[in-house]
């Protein structure tokens, strides 16, 4: 047997991707994240397929699971939000398969920071402007390490995409306009591809009265940054004076 953790996209399941939708559609076993994974995805399982809802459920309880599977030679599909590798706390549970001698193998997903960004129709990078993106959170009850505390990445001036941490709106944005200024263009998404995706758009001093306003409190991505102006100077990649193994400049 084997455990796949696969990512479930943001939530539109025409954004999973050709593997993910294959081994949806013949899973004999899903566990998957609670409420953050759209029902839309999880009408692809099989009727005849076990699920199991991972969101009161404790890494013991879960591993318990995929050891009854392992018993039963039943593969199991770990469905995770998003992209496993970010906030999924996959690593932990391979940990535990490692010791079980139980294999396991990762399907990317579609990350919600790359589908708000589709949502707000623009670039997370822009020349002259910003070139780096930094995914992060801030600290909460689960705390970053102190070089990477928010005011840390802040002096960076690069895209900021924020997880978790909507509910912490007010100290973002005091965190933030000393480095990026009152007017920094910031985008929040409420389950961004979800039918009930909602886009908030402002700068740093009125995104709070606004997200406040639009009742979001979870499950939503933040960006931030100047890039979202969608300003800035044009790329080197089609400039016609820039030559490159494929062309050559006017």
């Amino acid at each position: 047997m084997k455990v796949y953790f696969v990512g479930a996209g943001p939530g539109d399941p025409e954004l999973l991707t050709i593997k993910a939708q294959r081994l949806l559609c013949a899973a004999k076993c899903c566990i998957y994240a609670g409420s953050l994974v759209s029902d839309q995805v999880l009408a692809l399982l099989p009727e005849n397929c076990e699920k199991h809802d991972s969101a009161a459920m404790s890494l013991n309880e879960t591993i318990a699971i995929i050891q009854s599977c392992q018993e039963r030679d039943l593969d199991v599909m770990r469905l995770h939000t998003g992209e496993p590798a970010l906030f999924g706390a996959i690593a932990e549970q391979m940990r535990e398969l490692e010791k079980c001698q139980i294999t396991f193998e990762v399907i990317p997903g579609i990350s919600s920071f790359q589908a708000a960004a589709a949502a707000i129709q623009t670039e997370l990078t822009a020349p002259d402007i910003a070139q780096t993106v930094i995914l992060s959170r801030i600290a909460g009850r689960t705390p970053v390490p102190p070089e990477q505390e928010l005011e840390h990445l802040a002096a960076t001036r690069s895209t900021l995409c924020l997880f978790l941490s909507v509910h912490q709106i007010v100290k973002m944005t005091q965190t933030l306009i000393p480095y990026y200024g009152a007017t920094c263009p910031v985008a929040v998404v409420y389950r961004a591809s979800w039918p009930d995706q909602v886009v908030v758009e402002g700068t740093l001093t009125d995104i709070e009265a606004q997200v406040k306003q639009a009742g979001i409190t979870r499950t939503a991505m933040i960006l931030v940054g100047p890039a979202l102006r969608r300003q800035g100077g044009r790329s080197k990649l089609y400039d016609e004076t820039f030559s490159h193994g494929y062309r050559k400049s006017l």
